[in-house]
């Protein structure tokens, strides 16, 4: 058994280092960052009053799909993504070997959150442009449904015996995650995905500056969904509830809510950037 394990971890450890992955993951990159070009763009657009549509991964692919040739490139980001989680799943099994046993695990923990984030992206891209292949709509009917599942899977589990602390838990994992963004904006952890070519010179101080930007945009937006989550919970309001669309619409209803909405969305955008950068110059 322990011949088929080591065997095993050999074979996902060739194929991590393997030139064909390194391809398929700068293609994901790609892919990821233009989800996120799209949605900074949806939430300026919203920010100018000029949408009421979903600002979310959702709206961004449906966006994406009324563009020429659009489910074509929302398939192409939606293979992008598969082939990202495809990377993050090999790096949590076969990848961190030179790191500490505790380290270890948190790294190949992280990466397997990151597979699932990626994974739930696909999904979203797959049913968008299933859609939007079936009706000339651009799947505008599934952005609306995606926040009603949301809601209402959210009041089920409050349901359950312990599902208000449940879904309080989410929802601080949730704006941990934003925490950790803010974190590496803070101390430039994400430098860390660049090669050093990719660092330096003038082109390397924009990357780091789209990385700082990007992630600071990103954290903040994803722990506004995290507290969301936990005032749902806190107050047994299902509908309090929801994903990046609602947490930017809250931001629209504060003082000052377009310029903070704009702001953001700007951040969002440099995220994408960032992604672009990665692409380029991925640190292997």
């Amino acid at each position: 058994m322990t011949r088929i394990t080591d065997k095993a971890e050999q074979l996902g450890e060739q194929a991590h280092r393997s030139d064909w992955l390194d391809h398929a993951v700068r293609a994901g990159l790609v892919a990821y960052g233009v989800v996120h070009l799209m949605i900074g763009w949806l939430a300026l657009q919203l920010a100018f009053g000029e949408r009421e549509g979903k600002t979310s991964s959702t709206g961004a692919m449906q966006e994406l799909a009324q563009q020429p040739f659009g489910s074509v490139l929302v398939w192409l980001v939606a293979l992008g993504l598969a082939l990202l989680v495809v990377w993050r799943l090999l790096e949590a099994f076969a990848g961190h070997r030179d790191e500490d046993d505790d380290d270890r695990w948190k790294k190949q923990a992280s990466s397997v959150v990151k597979a699932i984030i990626y994974a739930a992206l696909a999904v979203t891209a797959v049913r968008v442009a299933t859609s939007s292949g079936d009706s000339g709509s651009g799947g505008s009917g599934g952005g609306k449904g995606s926040g009603s599942d949301t809601t209402s899977l959210t009041a089920q589990v409050m349901e359950w015996p312990g599902g208000q602390l449940l879904i309080g838990a989410i929802g601080l994992g949730i704006i941990g995650y934003g925490v950790h963004h803010l974190w590496r904006a803070w101390t430039d952890g994400f430098r860390e995905e660049l090669d050093a070519e990719g660092q330096s010179g003038e082109t390397g101080t924009a990357y780091i500056w789209f990385g700082r930007i990007g992630y600071a945009a990103k954290g903040l937006a994803v722990g506004l969904v995290g507290a969301l989550t936990v005032y749902a919970a806190a107050t047994h309001e299902a509908s309090r509830t929801g994903g990046l669309d609602q947490a930017l619409q809250e931001v629209l209803e504060q003082p000052f809510g377009p310029f903070l909405l704009g702001v953001i969305g700007v951040g969002i955008g440099c995220y994408g950037l960032f992604a672009f950068a990665r692409a380029r110059h991925l640190a292997r």
